[in-house]
């Protein structure tokens, strides 16, 4: 069973953009690091090389990784979302039914994911508990140190 990645235009732009970048730039450092480690004589006492060989390593697990993410990803019109309830690519602004503290989130892919501008991924335990509620409904999100509740305030896309 595949799993898909729902993503905005912008960031299967971004990953496509990633992976071409690791395919070329990062393929063609990780090789001049292993051509020049290799030139430093006896591979067997060769720190540098097994690095280098490791980083070559990591980046292909890493564009491999990438590439999966983008053959799963279906890209989102979001002119056709329901903006009555909580989906992928939803705004939605929630109160801690605790403290009165008002939060706007945008809910995203994982891979898309960036709490520094507000994306939360829609995998996330507050994603996961806002997913489908519509304005005025209470979302229970489980943390470690118990349960929160947050009320729908807004929605938009």
């Amino acid at each position: 069973m595949s799993v898909y990645n729902y993503m905005t235009q912008e960031g299967y732009d971004k990953l496509s953009k990633e992976i071409e970048e690791l395919k070329t730039t990062g393929r063609q450092n990780v090789a001049k690091a292993i051509a020049e480690a290799r030139d430093k004589g006896d591979l067997s006492e060769n720190a540098e090389y097994d690095a280098a060989k490791d980083a070559q390593g990591m980046l292909e697990a890493k564009i491999n990784e990438l590439e999966k993410s983008l053959a799963n990803a279906r890209v989102i019109d979001e002119s056709q979302l329901d903006t009555s309830k909580v989906t992928v690519l939803s705004n939605v602004t929630i109160k801690n039914k605790k403290n009165g503290a008002q939060l706007t989130y945008k809910l995203v892919s994982e891979t898309e994911a960036d709490l520094k501008q507000k994306k939360i991924s829609v995998n996330s335990p507050l994603g996961q508990g806002l997913l489908g509620k519509a304005i005025g409904d209470t979302a229970i999100v489980e943390t470690p140190r118990g349960n929160l509740e947050f009320e729908i305030i807004e929605l938009s896309i």
